[in-house]
Parts: C-alpha cells; structure tokens; sequence
C-alpha cells in the first residue's frame, strides 16, 4: 500500500482508524505491506538535493546507523509510518528501501532483505511478486509505486552506480559501500497512464476523498517491464 493520509480528507482517528480499517478488510489471514524506506541513508554524493561537496565528510562519518526498530521512515506518509509502528509489525533490515508488514506473513516476506537485494527479485518486494499480493494506492499515483522498481531490476544491464549507508552491527555503527541499481521513477506516472489504458488490471473506486485504485503486482510488474524496455 501505498497512501496519503490527506488526501482521504477528514478521517475520525487519524491514521490509526485506517490501519484498523484495512486490517478489518484483510481479516485474519491477510498481510499489509508498506514501504518504510529511509533514502536520506546513502552517500551524501546521491542524495536529490546535494549538500556542499565540503559536508560529505561530515556526514559520511555521522549519519545515524539504521536501526529497524527505531529508525523512523521517511516521506512515506503518516500512514505507513504508523503500519511500522502497529503492535507486532515486522521490518526489513535494508537501509535505505525497507518494508514494514504487519499479518502472518511478514516474517518471511520482509526477511532476508540484503545490501544488494534492493529493490530487486531477492527483496520483499521480489517475494510479493510471487504471491497474489495487489498493490493499493490510495490517494496517490503511480509515480509512488515502488512495485515498478522490481521491473527496472529485470532489464538487462540495469544502470548501476557506487552508493554507501550506516549500518549497525554488533561491532557499532559502519559506513558501508555497494553497488545499486540506479532507480528513477521520473517516468513511472506515464507507464501508469498505459497500464490504465492498455490493459483491464485496475479497479477503481473512492475511499473518503481520495481516488483509489487497486492491482495485482505480479501482472503490474511483467506490463512494467514490458513498457520499460520499449520507453527507456
């Protein structure tokens, strides 16, 4: 799920009541997933906005290291952050592109999520893949759908580039240096767009003020690939 708490409008208890809401919806065999990414977590050199070539330094040695359990999300909206905090919830251990879950199977979706897996087909997202997950937007487009990155991990040769993170281990906090895939998701609003167009795998409706829609990953995925090798 991928959500805005404001564009719902008013919602009597906030973003708890529609955690509440949706666990209610997936009764008790169901599992909602989440992006609890941390991005700002990565070499100061790559970050959207760059700060002062003399800060990277600075911050390389002192960015906090990530700590699933306390390291809050950020920009992923007052509603994921409040999944990754729900009593029994489960995190991924990736620094910079972690999932929280909560339901029965979150352990083994969110676990083992490594360095290199990212976003990738060895990533939570990899395993959502190989379920009958839908992906839920709600109040938001597709340029937040995370689920076309697994798509920019199956091109062939996939751009990549040097990045580093804070991690922390039982010997403390380390600076970390691997490679990744280099994600963009300029163009992830206009491969939606087709996706809509081409194909009859969303359903629309409204929840409160905000347009919804929902979608099978895996099927959403192979058209993302599909569109990614004819459009990039």
């Amino acid at each position: 799920m991928h959500s805005s708490l404001r564009a719902l409008g008013w919602v009597a208890g906030a973003a708890p009541a529609v955690v509440r809401s949706l666990l209610d919806v997936l009764g008790p065999a169901g599992t909602v997933v989440v992006p609890s990414q941390t991005a700002d977590n990565r070499d100061p050199s790559t970050w959207d906005d760059p700060p002062p070539e003399s800060w990277w330094a600075e911050i390389r040695n002192h960015v906090a290291g990530f700590d699933p359990v306390c390291t809050p999300s950020r920009r992923m909206g007052a509603i994921a952050e409040c999944v990754r905090t729900w009593p029994g919830a489960v995190r991924s251990a990736h620094p910079q592109t972690s999932f929280a879950a909560v339901g029965p199977a979150a352990g083994w979706l969110l676990h083992p999520h490594e360095l290199a897996a990212q976003l990738g087909e060895a990533s939570p997202l990899g395993r959502l893949a190989g379920t009958d997950a839908r992906i839920l937007l709600l109040g938001v487009g597709y340029d937040r759908c995370t689920a076309f990155h697994l798509a920019e991990h199956r091109l062939p040769a996939p751009p990549s580039r040097p990045d580093a993170c804070a991690l922390l281990t039982p010997q403390g906090r380390i600076w970390r240096g691997f490679t990744a895939v280099h994600l963009d998701a300029t163009d992830f609003a206009a491969l939606g767009h087709d996706l809509e167009a081409e194909t009859d795998l969303v359903r629309h409706g409204r929840v409160g003020a905000a347009a919804a829609r929902l979608l099978p990953l895996a099927h959403a995925v192979d058209y993302a690939e599909k569109w990614l090798l004819a459009h990039r």
